[in-house]
């Protein structure tokens, strides 16, 4: 999953017509926030009290509000006249443009408040720059979910201080979550030539250049929650070339059981 190149041969070998480079990173903001969307309200009945409970469920629907906007965007774009729900419901999970952090299981509490926090701070700076793209749909997501993040980066930080610098067994289940989930937010900083192109038109963020401000922006939460901040070392990509884990084929299944058993429903 680590070779970008290897990835794009074995896509143009499948047959699969690349998509225009707008639509394809409009795919890749709105998937991330599909999956994590959905991995989110998998907590729903199972957080640790009522008042997580909702405070995820709305995060989920923050983050489903997004991919909403994004996906109908990515879909007019490319004018095949795949919808919000088509690109949600009706894609094999090949075809999915999200990082391998988002799909990952939440485990227990203490693994899904360390990924929050790696995603939100990352996309918070994000969309804090997208907000003066020359898209004026993407500036005009930015700009609202911006907003959002920053609640969901706050939210993420005020747990991580409580687990990180609560009980022995907090502070050893949040560590051992961010030691778990750290490799692959590296993968949320990759470029590649699309999204270099589409910075350099005014288009896109290249992620690269966010990696220095998120990274003293997590240490500093991470110091001040007594948490080790852990090693650089292996680092999995190729979500955004459709290279998968294993995990996200079982949500999917799920998640596209009812739009694919019933076509056309409505409610």
């Amino acid at each position: 999953m680590s070779t970008l190149a290897g990835a794009e041969r074995r896509g143009a070998a499948s047959g699969r017509e690349a998509m225009p480079p707008d639509v394809e990173y409009a795919l890749r903001l709105g998937d991330d926030a599909l999956v994590l969307s959905q991995r989110l309200s998998e907590w729903i009945t199972r957080a640790p009290a009522l008042e997580e409970e909702m405070a995820l469920a709305n995060i989920a629907l923050d983050l489903l509000g997004q991919a909403r906007a994004l996906l109908t965007h990515a879909g007019e774009r490319e004018g095949h006249g795949r919808d919000e729900d088509a690109l949600a419901f009706l894609r094999p999970e090949r075809e999915l443009r999200n990082c391998l952090l988002v799909e990952l299981p939440g485990g227990d509490f203490g693994r899904t408040v360390a990924r929050l926090l790696l995603f939100s701070a990352y996309q918070l700076e994000l969309y804090a720059s997208l907000q003066l793209s020359t898209d004026p749909m993407l500036a005009a997501v930015a700009a609202r979910a911006v907003k959002e993040v920053a609640y969901h980066r706050n939210h993420a930080i005020l747990w991580t201080l409580r687990l990180g610098d609560g009980t022995e067994e907090s502070h050893r289940r949040i560590q051992r979550g961010l030691d778990e989930v750290w490799p692959y937010a590296a993968e949320l900083f990759e470029s590649d030539p699309l999204v270099r192109d589409l910075a350099r038109r005014g288009v896109a963020i290249d992620p690269s250049g966010l990696r220095a401000t998120w990274d003293g922006a997590v240490r500093a939460v991470l110091a001040e929650a007594t948490l080790t901040v852990p090693d650089d070392g292996w680092a999995p990509s190729g979500g955004r070339l459709g290279l998968h884990t294993e995990h996200l084929g079982y949500l999917f299944a799920e998640m596209q059981h009812l739009h694919r058993s019933h076509p056309g429903a409505s409610w």
